[in-house]
């Protein structure tokens, strides 16, 4: 990039940062439904499998739903399915990908890997929060990117 215009970013805007947030958190919430649902099938039905088979396949499932889940959004705002699914897959890929891969990895250096329990669901739920937002900020104050 150009250092002239790294130099006029502006990362104080709180409106900027309150819908990224926002976006977000609805990535957020669409990757943990699948996440933490793959998980907690394998802790539940005690089926005989790895632990990184596990958590991949819980990464896999949590981009799945988190793509569905801003397809469904973006269908409310008035955009046609094939328009939505490929905006939800296209604009926040990176958010998802990188949300994913640090949840995962938080449960698997405090839990030893494909673990609910009380108290590592919010740290989990936190560190995937935190680490694309400040992407997702950028992406919106730069483009004027959002997944929704």
């Amino acid at each position: 990039m150009d250092n002239a215009v790294n130099a006029n970013f502006n990362w104080l805007c709180k409106f900027t940062w309150k819908r990224s947030a926002k976006n977000t958190g609805w990535c957020l919430l669409g990757c943990a439904i699948g996440d933490f649902g793959t998980i907690l099938f394998f802790q539940l039905t005690k089926i005989p499998f790895p632990v990184m088979g596990i958590m991949t396949l819980a990464i896999i499932n949590g981009l799945i739903t988190s793509i569905i889940l801003e397809t469904i959004i973006l269908m409310r705002q008035s955009f046609d399915f094939s328009k939505a699914l490929k905006t939800a897959m296209g604009m926040s890929f990176i958010s998802m990908i990188s949300m994913e891969i640090m949840m995962n990895l938080t449960d698997y250096f405090l839990t030893g890997g494909a673990i609910l329990t009380w108290w590592v669901v919010p740290i989990m739920l936190l560190v995937g929060f935190l680490t694309p937002w400040p992407y997702n900020y950028w992406r919106l104050k730069k483009f004027n990117i959002a997944c929704h």
